[in-house]
């Protein structure tokens, strides 16, 4: 058991394919954030001057 076993890890690499042993590596997609409305900026609040 080594390289040229199929059934082996070691083998597959080798080989180059996958199975129970060394199965395949599933992709991951990122899904885009949802934009949300922008929300209106409200008025800066005055200062009130010192008497």
């Amino acid at each position: 058991m080594g390289k040229g076993d199929k059934k082996t890890k070691k083998g597959k690499r080798h080989i180059g394919s996958t199975g129970v042993k060394r199965p395949k590596k599933k992709k991951v997609v990122k899904k885009a954030a949802p934009k949300k409305a922008a929300a209106p900026k409200k008025a800066a609040a005055k200062k009130s001057a010192k008497k």
